[in-house]
């Protein structure tokens, strides 16, 4: 897979302005693709992300961008997701050290399963609480600098 670079993404972005997205409509896109990228399901961002322009009428490759840059974050983020999921769930700690998961798989091959879905249930609790504020914040941080952009590609 190309990697999009910094460059790249800008140069798109600019092409897409050009075709008349407006900036509001760009900074949703881009905003709900940076949200969407940091769900806690590994594999499923690309899709999410389809599925939301389609809903929202949206512009595909702007929301796309907006995911692959802020892929990162899913990384950084599932385990304060899953922290924030436990704790608001009252659920107990997952144990995250890989000594304790092998253990545990190695004793109780059932319960182990059992406890990495609820994990993945709790991060995704997490994300639920998280990420409609990223996708606020996003917007209105990337409001101002696509307005700049159409302003430079239209002088």
């Amino acid at each position: 897979m190309q990697k999009l670079s910094h460059h790249s993404a800008a140069a798109r972005l600019l092409h897409l302005l050009r075709q008349g997205l407006t900036p509001e409509k760009l900074a949703l896109s881009i905003a709900l693709g940076v949200g969407l990228s940091c769900f806690p399901v590994f594999g499923t961002t690309t899709i999410l992300c389809v599925v939301a322009a389609l809903a929202f009428r949206l512009n595909q490759p702007a929301i796309q961008i907006g995911n692959y840059l802020a892929f990162p974050l899913q990384l950084a983020l599932f385990f304060p997701f899953l922290r924030l999921g436990e704790r608001i769930l009252h659920a107990p700690r997952m144990p995250l050290s890989p000594e304790q998961l092998l253990a545990l798989a190695k004793s109780s091959p059932d319960k182990t399963a059992r406890l990495l879905l609820a994990g993945q249930w709790h991060s995704i609790v997490g994300w639920l609480i998280v990420a409609p504020g990223i996708v606020v914040l996003a917007t209105l941080l990337l409001r101002p600098l696509m307005r700049l952009m159409v302003a430079r590609a239209q002088s």
